[in-house]
């Protein structure tokens, strides 16, 4: 009897078990449905021949990716791990892998290795706040190579982008890095004078790593894209920085409308004419509030000075000193009399001593992007009065 019973429990047990793992089992086409909905705002569809469903493992069979506009794009199969049905209906997706791809074209074979993106999150429904949009933390490739007639011109070792929603959910901070890039130019070029300029730069082969950072607040949509970095080995560093607001939720939404009436409106030349006024429109949101250039040289600007002196018959230093006068001369063309002496003593010190050289936007307060384009169309001169750009050099 004993026995009986212990059996007869471990029976019912296994029944409620099994009922409770069909009850609680992922809907693969509903992930898809969701996947879609929610991209389909930013910028396409994916379809798939079948889904297959291994516990919290879901694979979308020979996929294709259709954009808004354009034509299908064959991926092949996509594995979703640690994938999780939230109870608003919305999912969280651990990791989504990639296969490899390799695509030949006309001597060029471009091939890209572990692809995913991590810590995805997809709606219930589309909308304009944060939690309803599709959203992945982290992005990464392996290597990624660019073979031109046998020989390789172009690779990365690796590259990540991450992107972190704050606490209180004002906005995102992210970062990215394509590392270890390299480009072999030794080919390049179809005139002997830019071969003989790439051999004398030294610059036939090179290498180096891209970086970025920077932070979206999304109430004022400012977006301070604080770092965009190519730091090339023996050339130098060149950072780009910039910082706007009124991109905010509505903004964007107000975008992807307009590009997608375009897309919708069969006549092309129309539809381009009305998606510039829309976007004419938009710019009225915007505010510009700062930007930076900043060069920190690596040994290219005496490599520089030296090959373009001897196409005149002089050294490095003449090349140089016959630069500093000319700047100003130049310069007096564009009537801006206090940005050209900042300018000239600038380029001054920084041939002297090529160390690094920076140009700051800054102006006291936002400025509308109107008013930019104005300026610049009616009296172009005022321009960096308005931005408060300042140059200086070695600092």
């Amino acid at each position: 009897m004993t026995f009986y019973r212990t059996t007869r429990l471990m029976l019912s047990s296994a029944a409620i078990l099994s009922f409770a793992g069909s009850a609680f089992a992922l809907d693969g086409q509903d992930l898809l449905k969701k996947i879609n909905a929610a991209y389909s705002q930013q910028g396409g569809t994916v379809t798939a021949d079948s889904v297959d469903i291994d516990g919290t493992t879901i694979t979308l069979k020979n996929t294709s990716f259709k954009p808004n506009a354009g034509e299908p794009i064959a991926i092949g199969d996509i594995t979703l791990s640690g994938v999780e049905e939230q109870d608003d209906g919305s999912y969280y997706i651990e990791e989504a892998a990639f296969p490899d791809i390799s695509s030949s074209k006309e001597g060029v074979t471009v091939s890209a290795q572990e692809m995913t993106l991590g810590d995805i999150s997809v709606p219930a429904q589309p909308g304009d706040t944060i939690d309803s949009m599709f959203f992945a933390e982290s992005a990464h490739t392996g290597p990624i190579k660019v073979v031109k007639d046998g020989a390789e011109v172009f690779s990365v070792l690796e590259s990540d982008m991450n992107a972190t929603l704050r606490e209180d959910e004002s906005g995102f901070d992210f970062d990215g890095a394509f590392k270890s890039m390299k480009a072999d130019l030794s080919q390049a070029g179809d005139s002997p004078d830019s071969k003989e300029a790439i051999e004398k730069l030294a610059l036939q082969h090179i290498q180096g790593d891209i970086t970025m950072k920077g932070a979206w607040d999304i109430e004022p949509g400012t977006i301070d894209l604080s770092e965009i970095s190519f730091d090339i080995t023996n050339v130098g560093k060149l950072n780009f920085g910039f910082k706007i607001s009124g991109y905010t939720m509505a903004f964007m939404k107000s975008m992807q409308d307009a590009v997608k009436q375009s897309e919708a409106n069969p006549n092309k030349e129309e539809a381009q004419q009305a998606l510039g006024l829309a976007m004419l429109g938009l710019a009225q949101q915007l505010t510009f509030d700062s930007a930076q250039i900043r060069f920190e040289d690596a040994s290219i600007t005496k490599r520089a000075l030296d090959y373009a002196g001897s196409k005149q018959n002089v050294s490095g230093q003449q090349m140089a000193d016959s630069l500093k006068a000319m700047t100003p001369i130049m310069l007096a063309q564009l009537n801006i009399p206090e940005l050209q002496n900042a300018i000239s003593a600038a380029v001054s010190t920084f041939l002297d001593n090529p160390k690094s050289l920076t140009v700051k936007a800054t102006p006291e307060k936002p400025v509308a992007f109107p008013m930019i384009v104005g300026a610049a169309m009616g009296a172009p001169n005022t321009v960096p009065q308005m931005l408060g750009v300042k140059v200086s050099a070695n600092d």
